[in-house]
């Protein structure tokens, strides 16, 4: 049985808005979601638009929730063009909600207590979001940004317990960045790429 996907709603942890933003382009290439949620933390300066139809952007508050602080989301201008600057069509495909910490580690806590999943700071700021915007008889998906143990000791205290971390991940923290100097123009870095993936 598929997906009626006339009643698809899907809930989009939202900072920098790149996510939704590439979602919105596949839905004018045909993607079938009738309806998004932007999924704010406090920095909710896209919900305060879809509420007043005026882009106030401001600096950028920390959260627990902290992919998501960003104050002046780059790729609001992206939607703003992609929807030929409609406000009123925006809001038809798109609605906002916000919520703050204390909201974000309740969310963590309840879903957790009561089913034994572990959301990551965004992802509850998204399912909350989809539990509290989705219309009667829609479907709904939400998104998470990453696993729960990249944000161990915020998930941990909302869960009362030492979530483990899964062996990749823990590798991966463990690594060392490194800096890479090259030249900023296209074929230094197709240089770089195609030399590093043989």
């Amino acid at each position: 049985m598929g997906v009626p996907v006339d009643r698809l709603t899907v809930s989009v942890p939202s900072g920098n808005f790149g996510n939704i933003c590439s979602a919105l382009i596949a839905k004018r290439m045909g993607l079938n979601i009738s309806h998004f949620i932007a999924a704010n933390n406090r920095n909710d300066v896209f919900l305060q638009y879809l509420l007043t139809g005026k882009y106030v952007p401001r600096p950028s508050v920390q959260t627990v929730a902290n992919a998501m602080d960003v104050g002046n989301p780059s790729n609001f201008a992206r939607i703003l063009d992609l929807y030929g600057g409609s406000y009123d069509d925006i809001c038809r495909d798109i609605s906002g909600f916000t919520y703050n910490d204390d909201q974000i580690l309740h969310t963590v806590s309840e879903l957790y207590n009561r089913t034994g999943y572990v959301l990551d700071p965004h992802g509850a700021v998204a399912y909350r979001a989809l539990k509290d915007g989705i219309e009667p008889g829609a479907i709904g998906i939400f998104l998470e940004t990453a696993h729960p143990a990249k944000f161990k000791s915020t998930v941990d205290s909302a869960i009362g317990t030492d979530l483990p971390i899964p062996s990749k991940l823990a590798m991966f923290m463990r690594g060392e960045k490194q800096t890479v100097k090259m030249s900023p123009q296209y074929p230094a870095l197709r240089k770089f790429l195609l030399n590093e993936c043989h």
